[in-house]
């Protein structure tokens, strides 16, 4: 039986990125740098991948999505493609955040400083007492690990992270967030909808 097929992207940061894996064996990696039109852009650049590889989508065992924190829209954009390929395909998809995906491969313990906007950072120890990541300035870092060195392609590490993860998703994938959206909920009551 061959090993598993797994397809892994994100959208939270400044870029659309995704990694085609099949067992430990990168088959397809694409990454565009780009600050705005992941929307458009994600699921061209997916079947870029699939089609380069000779794969279709039924082909997939499991997904991997970057949950955040990061780009608010971004994110709502990796999670939902996600949650809509796996329920449409019936197989699983797991959430991974930034920090898991930067952490991924290295020894423990060590510390994962990830840039923001502005002077602000996430950060997440891991191996000393597991943490959720959280949001600091650079200057206000609480003393402890010195910050390793994170993977330079978070999509191939999502994707063995759903690897790793396929027999036990856990919950479906939702968006990470450090802070509220700076929306704000329309003011207007929602209209009545009839059966």
């Amino acid at each position: 039986m061959p090993d598993s097929l797994a397809l892994g992207f994100d959208t939270s940061a400044a870029h659309c990125a995704a990694a085609l894996l099949r067992g430990d064996t990168v088959l397809a990696h694409l990454s565009e740098e780009m600050t705005k039109g992941q929307a458009e852009r994600l699921f061209p650049l997916l079947e870029g991948l699939l089609a380069q590889t000779g794969l279709v989508w039924r082909n997939l065992d499991v997904i991997g999505v970057g949950i955040g924190p990061g780009n608010f829209t971004g994110i709502r954009i990796a999670v939902a493609a996600a949650r809509g390929l796996a329920l449409s395909l019936g197989i699983p998809a797991v959430g991974v955040t930034a920090t898991d995906a930067a952490a991924h491969g290295l020894p423990r313990p060590c510390r994962i400083v990830l840039p923001l906007r502005a002077d602000q950072v996430v950060w997440q120890d891991f191996g000393r007492g597991e943490t959720q990541p959280r949001q600091a300035t650079q200057d206000s870092l609480p003393p402890g690990l010195a910050p390793a060195l994170p993977v330079v392609q978070p999509a191939v590490a999502i994707a063995r992270i759903a690897l790793a993860r396929r027999a036990d998703p856990g919950p479906r994938p939702a968006p990470f967030y450090l802070r509220p959206a700076d929306a704000a909920p329309a003011r207007d009551v929602a209209p009545l909808i009839l059966p």
